[in-house]
């Protein structure tokens, strides 16, 4: 039934493309998902093509995990599109996984190297990776000392009787005890 069909070819994308361009995000998102349905496997490349525009629908959604989703489906049918990497990278700073966003950004400038959107986020993303994983580790610090304080609590003890001092020499750390804290 659809063995000569492109995404140029089709004008599926025109036609659902006009939907998103009139701000009509629900209905693309359907016509989107129908067409996906009918699409035979060998037709990657409008598949490709109408998983990351349903994933342009999802973000102006708000869904961003079903961008993401719809933006590896689109990767994983055609590898070298720049739209849909430069998507979940966009879809990943959304969801706040910093590592495998600059990851997307990085194929993006191996596929164009002066690609704008891209070059500013290598760029600044190690430095808020940095920020989120000192996060992360303090957040992990304090649930440890949480939980030691549950431990230690029938001792009459908290962690806070507790200073972890480096050696210089070393490196390793020494633990000294102190009754009046």
């Amino acid at each position: 039934l659809l063995p000569n069909l492109t995404p140029q070819s089709s004008g599926i994308n025109a036609e659902y493309g006009e939907l998103f361009r009139a701000g009509k995000s629900y209905p693309a998102m359907v016509e989107y998902t129908s067409a996906l349905k009918l699409c035979r496997k060998q037709l990657d490349d409008l598949r490709s093509v109408l998983h990351a525009n349903r994933a342009a629908c999802h973000v102006l959604c708000g869904e961003f995990k079903e961008a993401e989703e719809d933006c590896s489906a689109a990767i994983e049918l055609n590898p070298q599109y720049l739209k849909a990497l430069l998507r979940r990278g966009q879809v990943r700073e959304k969801l706040e996984k910093l590592t495998q966003a600059l990851e997307d950004y990085k194929s993006v400038l191996a596929l164009d190297p002066r690609n704008g959107p891209a070059l500013e986020a290598t760029q600044r993303l190690p430095r808020e990776i940095e920020v989120q994983q000192e996060k992360m580790k303090q957040e992990c610090i304090s649930k440890l000392k949480d939980l030691g304080n549950i431990v230690l609590k029938p001792f009459g003890l908290s962690t806070d009787n507790f200073n972890m001092v480096q050696n210089p020499e070393t490196g390793g750390y020494n633990i000294q005890f102190s009754q009046n804290k």
